[in-house]
């Protein structure tokens, strides 16, 4: 009791967790015996190599897959299965295309005892919050790449979750639009004060957003790292600490 008395709401504790997938009978281990802790209202990203568990790291914490062996602990709690203090958003944002703009942020938000009018009311303020409330009527065919995910990150918002789970979720936006995702990101967390975890393969959109960076090795018996990106926000991309931070991780990916 007196351990989450401590906690702040949304604080995520991993314990010992190794998850293994059977290829040609044959077990693969793809995460072994990760130990983290993710503080409450925080950014993390995660990086690593293609095959080192980042996705199938995010999907354990989303209560979407079960680890082969220990613990993900919420405020505390020993987490299983999916929740509602959890939201996923995944690089397709999987609207339904026969509601608005507004009713895809408001959809499902009655069924968890909200009345229409405040259903209605909490997802305007979410479509405002993204910058679409000018397309409330729009249905998904008629948005852009860049808005559809913004609807997508409203309609998690919308469930006022402790965490936030995102999966690549700007990797199928072209440079621009993504450039100008990432600075919207970087304001919706900051007003909404969420833990945030987020898998990336771009190391400079890790920098931008996250507080700390784990980087997952490929070889399972190396070691995960955890990096501070202790730059002040609004962060610039051309200041010689963030290129210093891009430098480090493009030598320890063998890039530089």
């Amino acid at each position: 009791m007196g351990v989450q008395q401590n906690l702040r709401r949304g604080e995520v504790t991993i314990r010992h967790l190794s998850k293994s997938y059977r290829l040609n009978g044959a077990p693969l281990p793809v995460l072994k015996d990760i130990n983290l802790n993710i503080r409450s209202g925080e950014t993390l990203a995660i990086v690593g190599a293609s095959g080192s568990g980042k996705t199938t790291l995010l999907r354990v914490l989303a209560g979407l897959e079960d680890a082969d062996a220990g613990d993900v602990l919420i405020d505390g709690t020993a987490i299983r299965g999916v929740g509602a203090e959890r939201a996923v958003i995944f690089q397709e944002p999987r609207l339904l295309p026969w509601l608005t703009v507004l009713d895809n942020v408001g959809f499902g938000l009655e069924t968890r005892g909200l009345s229409r009018s405040e259903a209605r009311g909490r997802a305007q303020h979410y479509v405002q919050l993204v910058g679409l409330q000018q397309f409330e009527g729009a249905y998904p065919r008629q948005l852009s790449g860049g808005m559809a995910q913004r609807v997508g990150i409203a309609r998690a918002l919308a469930v006022q979750p402790e965490i936030l789970l995102l999966d690549e979720p700007l990797g199928a936006l072209d440079a621009m639009t993504k450039i100008s995702m990432q600075q919207e990101l970087a304001r919706i967390w900051r007003d909404e004060d969420v833990t945030t975890v987020l898998v990336t393969h771009d190391l400079e959109e890790a920098i931008y957003l996250a507080d700390r960076i784990l980087i997952l090795p490929r070889e399972k018996e190396g070691e995960p790292r955890l990096i501070e990106i202790d730059l002040p926000r609004p962060r610039d991309r051309s200041a010689p600490d963030f290129v210093r931070h891009r430098e480090e991780l493009l030598s320890i990916f063998g890039l530089h």
